[in-house]
């Protein structure tokens, strides 16, 4: 009943007509995909998302707080891809051969920059590390209160490994490597937060993010929208950090 009589199995199709609808490679083989409704539909790729930002800026701070980890919670896990770079407006330098960074914000910025790279280092599942960071952005001081936020969001992860990381090798290399992914960014940024969606930047996808972050992933995705959808408002934001 779901194939037209008469219809000929195409080049290829080793199947007979009536496991033609089984499953999505056997249509694809035999070219009836368009004939077999039941079929599942693919699953839609999520929606990539990255943060460049600094960790003591206000703007960064608001969106990452504000905008960005609700937006995580309201949506299902293989909807929104996010990775965030903490290095944004700083610079690196080689001092006698070691790399030292200076930051928009100061040393507690590079500090809070460092700290949070060798979190995502060492916890490294993104739905362990990410309530801690957003605990550090939302608390009175981002550098001062990781032993409280690890103990809130995240009591399996050793805090003197995060330590040890800060102090070490470890973290000058992470730094390193935040940096020249964000020296990587075309269009080079020009402020933080800078937002790429999809691998992309332009001013209008930062502004809808900005605006409604919820709403722009929401219409970009292709497959079943969540009830989270159906629609959302946010706050305006303090203007960016430039550099």
């Amino acid at each position: 009943a779901l194939v037209a009589p008469g219809l000929g199995a195409a080049p290829g199709c080793d199947y007979p007509a009536h496991r033609w609808c089984s499953s999505r490679d056997t249509a694809v083989a035999c070219q009836v995909e368009s004939r077999c409704p039941s079929l599942p539909r693919p699953a839609a790729a999520p929606v990539q998302l990255s943060l460049y930002y600094e960790s003591l800026c206000p703007a960064c701070r608001e969106f990452l707080v504000l905008m960005l980890f609700p937006t995580w919670l309201l949506l299902p896990e293989e909807m929104l891809n996010i990775t965030l770079v903490p290095y944004g407006n700083a610079q690196e330098r080689n001092v006698s051969g070691k790399l030292d960074f200076e930051c928009q914000h100061g040393p507690e910025e590079c500090l809070g920059n460092m700290m949070e790279a060798c979190l995502m280092h060492e916890a490294k599942n993104f739905s362990t590390y990410f309530p801690v960071i957003f605990c550090l952005e939302s608390g009175s001081s981002v550098t001062k209160n990781l032993e409280a936020c690890l103990q809130i969001y995240a009591p399996e992860v050793d805090s003197g490994r995060i330590s040890a990381c800060v102090q070490g090798d470890t973290g000058v290399a992470l730094m390193h490597h935040n940096a020249q992914l964000t020296e990587a960014l075309h269009p080079p940024h020009q402020y933080v937060p800078w937002i790429t969606v999809n691998g992309k930047h332009t001013d209008e996808l930062q502004a809808q993010a900005e605006a409604s972050l919820l709403g722009l992933v929401c219409n970009l995705y292709q497959g079943k929208k969540p009830e989270a959808c159906g629609g959302s408002k946010a706050p305006k934001f303090p203007s960016g950090c430039r550099r």
